[in-house]
């Protein structure tokens, strides 16, 4: 993921040329009317149309770009002072580079950086005015009204567009975050509050629709001997070879978590009771087959309990119970097979 401090210099660049640039052509027209002398012309082509070149420069070339951006950003709101001055504070332009350049420091987000750039500009209204002699023209002619406009909507426009970019940037990683809070870390499988969520959910939409829907739990076969003699870090890798074959029996709409320890529950949305058993046993047949990469003698099985959703099932923790009963059964009658209400056990015995 980009570092924002690290993007701050290449963000603004484009930002800041466009602004300085449109800034002087309004300048120029102002400087036109009053016939304006040439320290005028090149003080306000030095400011427009050179300082943001220099700018990216001083920043790339920068050991700490961001630290030198934040400087560049403060010098900006004093040039643009200086531009006002030199119109001799032709209201409409005036009032306008103000209030754009203190809208620029808003939407870098960074924190008091107008406030910080009060002083700068203080100054640099002194000093300018000193330059040129104090003087006081606020009359704002048609033509430089009409030179406005364009500052207006391309600076308005060129904003909005890069605060949408922000905006819809910030957005997607809060979602990948909310999706991360959602998943169990080492299995990559939903979390035990998500898949509560998502299979009361599903419950709910059964009592009213009655869309079928099948609720599977399973769990490794003898794992805590697995952790006895092989240690914890295989018993993870386990774990996660499981959670991957689980991920690769299930579909989208499905919701499959870690239930907790080595218990895993997947709810099967739109699933009767026969196709939810068909699934339940290819993934037992999956992990009988697996072997792990590095300790291709160790093979592990799985027993499953497969619940249909039922009118009966007034909470999950019923619907839950229901399909514990049968990883129970599963258990009772020999491990490494498939138990499921109303249906026969198609899983032979080990």
């Amino acid at each position: 993921m980009p570092n924002p401090k690290r993007q701050l210099p290449r963000r603004v660049y484009p930002l800041r040329a466009l602004g300085m640039g449109l800034a002087g052509l309004v300048v120029g027209v102002v400087l036109w009317e009053r016939n304006a002398g040439l320290a005028a012309w090149l003080c306000m082509a030095a400011i427009s149309f050179v300082w943001p070149h220099v700018a990216h420069l001083l920043s790339r070339r920068s050991a700490d770009p961001y630290r030198a951006e934040i400087r560049n950003l403060l010098v900006d709101s004093a040039l643009a002072v200086v531009l006002v001055t030199l119109m001799h504070f032709n209201l409409l332009p005036s009032v306008l580079l103000v209030t754009l350049t203190m809208v620029d420091k808003i939407t870098t987000g960074i924190r008091g950086l107008w406030a910080r750039s009060l002083p700068g500009m203080a100054g640099a209204a002194v000093a300018g005015a000193a330059f040129n002699g104090f003087q006081w023209a606020p009359e704002t002619s048609m033509p430089v009204i009409l030179a406005c406009l364009p500052v207006m909507v391309l600076h308005t426009l060129s904003v909005s567009l890069v605060s949408y970019r922000l905006i819809r940037r910030v957005s997607r990683q809060n979602q990948l975050l909310d999706e991360l809070r959602r998943i169990d870390a080492l299995t990559g499988l939903y979390d035990r509050g998500h898949w509560q969520e998502q299979a009361e959910a599903t419950l709910r939409r059964h009592h009213a629709t009655d869309e079928p829907a099948c609720l599977v739990m399973l769990d490794i076969d003898h794992f805590k001997q697995i952790n006895d003699q092989h240690g914890h870090t295989v018993g993870d890798e386990v774990l996660r070879a499981l959670a991957r074959i689980v991920l690769s029996n299930v579909r989208a709409t499905d919701c499959a978590g870690r239930y907790g320890g080595d218990e895993f529950a997947i709810v099967l949305r739109g699933m009767h009771l026969d196709g939810a058993t068909a699934v339940a046993h290819r993934i037992r047949e999956q992990v009988q087959a697996l072997q792990l990469h590095d300790m291709p003698d160790l093979q592990f099985t799985t027993s499953m309990g497969v619940a249909t959703a039922d009118h009966r099932h007034s909470s999950l923790r019923a619907w839950t119970n229901a399909a514990d009963a049968e990883l129970y059964q599963a258990k009772a009658a020999g491990r490494n097979r498939v138990s499921a209400s109303s249906m026969p056990d198609m899983a032979p015995v080990v």
